[in-house]
């Protein structure tokens, strides 16, 4: 799966452009007539990790942090070259994002091939199963269950991921992207069969356009389901999603509105530079790092205005949008920076000068409509 999914974002998955050749995509500046304050949380809100976001169930919400943890690199080989010794510097991790009430973890049934989820599996192992939240995607790329159960694939997908993880349920389970086989009604029916069964508390999608968004949330209004979530990338360096009006959709509909590639694969956070780019491997926002050196630029003196992390001011930036951004951890110290983004927010002025040079980002039919 997870080659599937490297080569996926090699032949234009990613938002970057439609079809990658090989070069960057030059970046598209917002428009600073856009007014980007309007979805901003009022002035008096401070993101913390006891100020929980409320995910709709059928049968109760669930509740969890502003800030997840992305498990995209748990075991994956072939993005992110994943070694079995870094499994100690992964719980090292998650034994701080828990010490500071960040107790919320994305995965998927592609990540690792099943491994991502082993690996969630054995940090919570011995956790209360109410002290923790597992959100997992199902794999839409189709697969024989796909075409001998359509509408059941999910369900059936889901039963291996729960003894991939070791338990009786996940709080949230999400449909990966747009390109799967079967029709909207048909996911819809699936998904809400996983809640009917208890195999999973809510459901939501990730990377829908707004229009598939809506047409999700009405098929599965039809069993009392409500949809959750919608996941898609944004950051700084893609407003795509604020720009084209499905973040305030989202908030009008009560769907919550997820980040990931919440620091542009690690550009965003002053480990990169012109000198020292990452691998060509890291598709999400991949633009030439000389043409987002002006936005790390604001970023760090900010940062040190407020004495924290760079990565900690574009993942504060995220959540003063309203929106619950997923970072990739795979040591400690990343995960000490990102939990620094919690307790404290950017001014309006902050924000209105990070808008200014900020990037719309792009879609593609192939995978990123949202």
């Amino acid at each position: 799966m997870q080659h599937v999914l490297q080569a996926g974002l090699s032949s234009g998955m990613s938002a970057v452009t439609g079809i990658h050749s090989g070069k960057h995509t030059k970046p598209n500046p917002v428009d600073p007539s856009f007014d980007g304050l309007a979805a901003v949380m009022p002035e008096d809100w401070i993101p913390t990790a006891d100020k929980k976001v409320t995910y709709k169930g059928k049968n109760g919400d669930v509740y969890a942090p502003r800030l997840c943890i992305g498990a995209w690199p748990w075991g994956d080989t072939s993005t992110w070259h994943w070694k079995p010794e870094e499994e100690p510097h992964v719980v090292a991790a998650w034994k701080h994002c828990v010490s500071k009430g960040v107790n919320f973890i994305d995965t998927a049934q592609v990540y690792g091939t099943g491994m991502s989820e082993t690996i969630c599996g054995r940090l919570v192992k011995d956790m209360p199963r109410d002290s923790f939240v597992m959100q997992d995607k199902y794999f839409v790329v189709p697969q024989a269950k796909d075409v001998l159960h359509p509408t059941m694939a999910p369900l059936k997908k889901l039963e291996t991921s729960l003894k991939n993880f070791g338990l009786d349920y996940i709080d949230i389970y999400l449909v990966h992207g747009p390109i799967h086989l079967q029709t909207i009604p048909m996911i819809a029916k699936g998904m809400a069969e996983c809640v009917e069964k208890g195999m999973t508390k809510t459901v939501g999608v990730a990377n829908y356009s707004l229009a598939d968004m809506i047409k999700m949330q009405d098929e599965l209004a039809k069993y009392g389901v409500p949809l959750a979530i919608n996941q898609v990338e944004f950051s700084v360096l893609r407003r795509e999603p604020e720009l084209s009006g499905l973040l305030q959709a989202c908030k009008e509909r009560g769907i919550v509105l997820q980040s990931y590639s919440s620091l542009a694969q690690g550009r965003l956070t002053g480990k990169y530079t012109a000198d020292n780019p990452p691998p060509k491997s890291y598709r999400f926002s991949s633009y030439d790092m000389k043409d987002i050196e002006p936005v790390n630029a604001v970023l760090k003196t900010i940062a040190d205005k407020h004495g924290v992390p760079q990565s900690a001011v574009a993942l504060n930036y995220n959540m003063c949008k309203g929106i619950t951004p997923v970072c990739g951890v795979r040591k400690e110290e990343q995960a000490v920076s990102n939990c620094a983004a919690l307790g404290w927010r950017l001014s309006n002025e902050e924000i209105r000068e990070i808008d200014g040079v900020s990037f719309q980002g792009h879609t593609t039919s192939l995978w990123q409509q949202g």
